[in-house]
């Protein structure tokens, strides 16, 4: 369509200029002795990063590299809320019939997450083999070269219309979707508001309630009776500490947003320590270079919407600002969603951990693997994993083959 069009990242330099700034005027706070990661971002840490990111790093170079990626942009408007320019990578596999796959980021993740697996999707899929797809990777409303909403009232409704509507005007009428974190949560949405269109969602975050005897009776009995195996167990471990130590920027960007907000627009230290500490929290003992840090926190620095309007998706999930009926909230979004397949990779370092048995409670499950080492941004973390789960969920043979309309990803 001819509103559709191609984009080039390209940050002023007067933005540079400005952020160089910042950088060297940053005051850092003091750190009691043999504090460690239990009290938050180490302050030797940030200030190697800050002085890395100010003296040493090339931000023409990432941009150029991220140039690599097939970018366009285009006008999506929502049903009450004004236009707005959503920004999304666009890579199309040369296989007719080529699977449509949205991949949806989270915070504080954004459209780079998908680079690491889009060439193994699109261009790997030989449609013999292993199955193609189509990859489009938005920038969500307020994340990335995304515009954000000036109205309250933006929550999962619309954040899953915007990406229906993009899905459709790119001409896929049917697509599946792939994504952790609030693209976990949006697909979920997806899945409940527009089962026509959005056909299977393959996740990689555990959130769900336990099996309930009156809405999921042989679940619940095979909770009850059945021992957890090893990962199960960990992840007990691994989410009671995500709940008493490490949930405490949910609650800020769940309850006051803009407060939080003023650190994250006028401070690039803040913007990256509060960043970078779940980049190290939420991981595997992935080996971050700084180069990777600067590029991932820069993004969200000179982000078209600004790093602080990435937050209010928190709040406008939480609230029901507008008093909307029957609105999607956390809860809603875990109940059973009829005639949308489900596949989840589970990784054990990531923030929630759940039994099988838990997840299964949101739909017909008709994938499952369990992998020994990743955390919650698996598509950057363990890419290989990822798409060998995708293929496998869509592929000949798989739970979820042939769900889009002749569209399998394979030549025959």
């Amino acid at each position: 369509m001819a509103d559709i069009k191609p984009y080039t990242i390209a940050v002023d330099d007067a933005r540079l200029k400005d952020l160089k700034t910042r950088l060297s005027l940053a005051k850092f706070p003091d750190e009691l002795d043999e504090a460690g990661w239990d009290m938050g971002a180490p302050l030797a840490d940030v200030k190697r990063l800050a002085k890395y990111w100010q003296e040493s790093y090339d931000w023409r170079k990432a941009e150029k590299e991220l140039n690599n990626l097939p970018h366009f942009t285009t006008e999506i408007q929502c049903d009450g809320f004004e236009p707005l320019a959503i920004h999304f990578i666009h890579a199309r596999s040369k296989i007719q019939g080529a699977i449509p796959l949205l991949f949806i980021h989270g915070w504080p993740g954004h459209f780079e997450e998908v680079s690491k697996i889009l060439k193994p999707l699109t261009e790997g899929g030989d449609g013999v083999k292993y199955p193609a797809f189509d990859v489009v990777a938005p920038s969500l409303p307020n994340f990335g070269f995304s515009e954000g909403p000036k109205k309250r009232g933006f929550a999962m409704e619309q954040y899953a219309e915007t990406l229906n509507k993009l899905m459709l005007k790119l001409g896929y009428k049917e697509y599946v979707t792939q994504g952790g974190d609030w693209g976990r949560h949006i697909s979920r949405t997806l899945a409940h508001l527009f089962p026509k269109y959005c056909k299977a969602t393959h996740l990689n975050y555990d959130t769900s309630n336990p099996p309930e005897f009156w809405k999921n009776p042989l679940l619940a009995l095979e909770h009850a009776i059945k021992p957890y195996n090893s990962r199960e167990q960990h992840g007990v471990g691994r989410s009671k500490w995500f709940d008493q130590e490490g949930r405490g920027y949910n609650l800020e960007q769940s309850t006051k947003p803009q407060t939080l907000g003023y650190a994250l627009a006028d401070s690039p230290v803040a913007c990256l320590a509060w960043i970078y500490e779940k980049l190290h929290d939420w991981t595997d003992a992935y080996p971050w270079t700084e180069d990777e840090i600067c590029t991932w926190v820069s993004v969200y620095w000179f982000s078209t919407a600004g790093p602080a309007a990435s937050v209010r998706i928190y709040y406008e999930t939480v609230h029901n600002v507008d008093g909307r009926k029957g609105k999607i909230d956390h809860q809603k979004m875990r109940e059973w969603s009829p005639g949308v397949k489900l596949g989840f990779s589970h990784f054990p370092m990531d923030v929630q951990v759940l039994p099988s048995t838990w997840v299964r409670t949101q739909g017909n499950v008709v994938f499952e693997r369990e992998h020994d080492r990743g955390g919650h941004f698996a598509a950057w973390e363990r890419p290989d994993d990822i798409v060998a789960d995708v293929r496998e969920m869509f592929g000949k043979g798989g739970g979820a083959f042939g769900v889009v309309k002749g569209r399998t990803g394979y030549t025959s």
